[in-house]
């Protein structure tokens, strides 16, 4: 399933695989000026490559390797031998192979699939990516994976989020995910002078900045609590129940890859990171 819409002149494409006749946990990928960043889940691939039939796309930026991020790379890269694909350099290895570097749990094989493999090119740190009206600045900004940059645009004041920012006050965390970076990603964006923030699966925001710093204050606010529990000889399970709420369905849908255990978990590991 595939929705598109129009945000000046970026283009936003919803997808999402469709079961029971509805999309299931939608990704987004944004087209500006040429540049594709993003490009959703392999399920919905060809779908996306018909809906660019007739639109340039010059390169394509991967905030992150995550499968629900890279699905169309290869089909497209297929298509067009000369498209140049950008991503961090962690990244490389996981587009380069995608079954072999990054094993699936059952549920995101089902909402989003295999990967084909594509060939891409290091985006460090601070460089830039220039179209033709246009200049982006990536960002490193890791804890949602260890490879994930989100991008600038310092004139417009455009700033794409990938998965580091997707709203709401979190109860839950995939494993492997790093709250402290989260936190500190958070801040190195949320000092930007961003006038709209587009991000990988939620609302578009204008002048972002104040949600972005009640969810810092919030995601702090609850680490403290977490640490101070810990400090007391509580237990991470002990901990889930007081802080944490009821079950979550999403910790069925993902048998328990997906938990609120994880997040207690990545505040009371590495917390010397606290911060930083």
């Amino acid at each position: 399933m595939l929705k598109t819409s129009t945000r000046e002149t970026v283009i936003r494409f919803d997808l999402a695989r469709t079961l029971a006749g509805r999309g299931r946990y939608w990704t987004t990928a944004y087209l500006v000026d040429g540049l594709l960043i993003d490009t959703g889940c392999a399920h919905t691939a060809r779908e996306l490559v018909k809906a660019l039939e007739d639109t340039p796309v010059t390169r394509i930026v991967n905030t992150h390797s995550h499968e629900d991020h890279i699905g169309a790379n290869g089909l497209l890269q297929c298509q067009h031998a000369n498209l140049q694909i950008h991503a961090h350099p962690l990244a490389i290895p996981v587009l380069a192979d995608p079954h072999g570097q990054q094993p699936l749990h059952p549920y995101r094989r089902l909402f989003w699939g295999w990967p084909e493999p594509s060939c891409a090119s290091p985006l460090s740190d601070g460089a830039w990516i220039e179209t033709e009206n246009f200049r982006f600045q990536a960002l490193y900004t890791p804890g949602h994976s260890p490879d994930h940059l989100c991008l600038y645009e310092p004139d417009r004041g455009w700033l794409f989020t990938g998965d580091l920012f997707v709203g709401g006050w979190d109860r839950a965390l995939r494993e492997g995910y790093e709250i402290w970076q989260i936190i500190a990603s958070l801040k190195r964006v949320a000092a930007l002078s961003s006038t709209v923030m587009f991000p990988g699966s939620a609302r578009i925001r204008e002048n972002p900045r104040e949600e972005l710093e009640s969810k810092i204050a919030y995601l702090e606010e609850f680490g403290n609590k977490v640490l101070e529990l810990h400090s007391k000889g509580w237990d991470a399970d002990a901990i889930v129940r007081a802080l944490c709420g009821r079950p979550m369905f999403i910790e069925i849908v993902t048998l328990g890859n997906f938990a609120r255990r994880h997040l207690v978990l990545s505040y009371m590991r590495n917390n010397g990171n606290k911060g930083k």
